[in-house]
């Protein structure tokens, strides 16, 4: 089994226009969207850091998504 993703709420150096040119899905003066696939990236959950706290973000089999403390 292979260790868990770890994303944390810690901003990043990457400015908006250039995570727009990035991901076309994004537009201008939006907030930021991601893919949960990319989040979750093959695996049927990871571990999400917010302010030091660790949260698990689960999908389902029926495709929805479970966040817990």
């Amino acid at each position: 089994m292979s260790a868990p993703l770890v994303a944390t709420s810690q901003p990043n150096n990457r400015s908006t226009s250039s995570m727009a040119a990035a991901n076309p899905s994004v537009a201008a003066g939006s907030s930021l969207g991601l893919d949960s696939a990319l989040l979750l990236n093959g695996q049927k959950a990871v571990t999400i850091l917010h302010n030091g706290t660790p949260y698990r973000l689960q999908a389902t089999k029926l495709g929805k998504l479970i966040l817990t403390k």
